[in-house]
């Protein structure tokens, strides 16, 4: 379908009506009264308004695999750790091993990329590349985690754009893992074949 037939049929009195009818028999049905689905037109009741309109704009952001961030990159780490409330933190995921690598603050759309396929890191650094992306870092995958922290339910997901190397020369990054009802901030060896369950945090260029 064309996107101006879509404008147009989103536009439209009968478009229009289902919408509401489906919000208001929902609402009904979670037990609000009809007094209080009417209030949230009126001018008194517009912040609320407005917090619904941003709560259905992050679901449909979401359905397109869209998610908004805002970072401060000069929160320190275990601040940003703190702030996911994990179950479980690999003890060599410090300052010293992943030093910063941007400053400032920035409003950001994160991407959780997948292949569908079992993949290994040099292949979706270049895959990405191609797309236009770059790999997401453990400053930003802390702050996906604080924000959204059930998608880590659905599948693991990995910052290939943070790289810490043991003693022993192997090449570790960090990534959100969940087993039962345990949410881990985890250290994947980065030389494996990915899963292809996996996803991989990334950014436009």
């Amino acid at each position: 379908m064309a996107r101006k037939d879509v404008a147009s049929i989103v536009s439209g009195a009968g478009w229009t009506a289902d919408f509401m009818g489906q919000l208001i028999n929902g609402l009904l049905a979670k037990g609000h009264a009809p007094e209080e689905i009417h209030s949230l037109v009126t001018a008194k009741q517009r912040p609320a308004m407005d917090k619904i309109v941003e709560e259905v704009s992050s679901f449909l952001r979401e359905l397109g695999n869209i998610f908004s961030l805002t970072l401060n990159y000069y929160l320190p780490l275990a601040e940003a750790i703190v702030a996911g409330k994990y179950d479980g933190v690999n003890d060599d995921i410090t300052e010293d091993h992943f030093p910063k690598i941007h400053t400032g603050a920035a409003e950001l759309e994160a991407q959780l990329v997948h292949f569908n396929r079992p993949i290994e890191s040099d292949e979706v650094l270049k895959e990405l590349d191609k797309a236009g992306l770059r790999a997401g870092t453990l400053s930003e995958l802390l702050a996906f985690g604080a924000k959204y922290p059930e998608k880590q339910r659905e599948f693991s997901i990995i910052a290939l754009g943070s790289v810490w190397q043991s003693r022993r020369g192997f090449r570790h990054v960090p990534a959100l893992w969940s087993y039962s009802s345990e949410r881990d901030l985890r250290l994947y060896w980065c030389g494996r074949r990915w899963r292809e369950s996996y996803r991989f945090l990334a950014f436009h260029k």
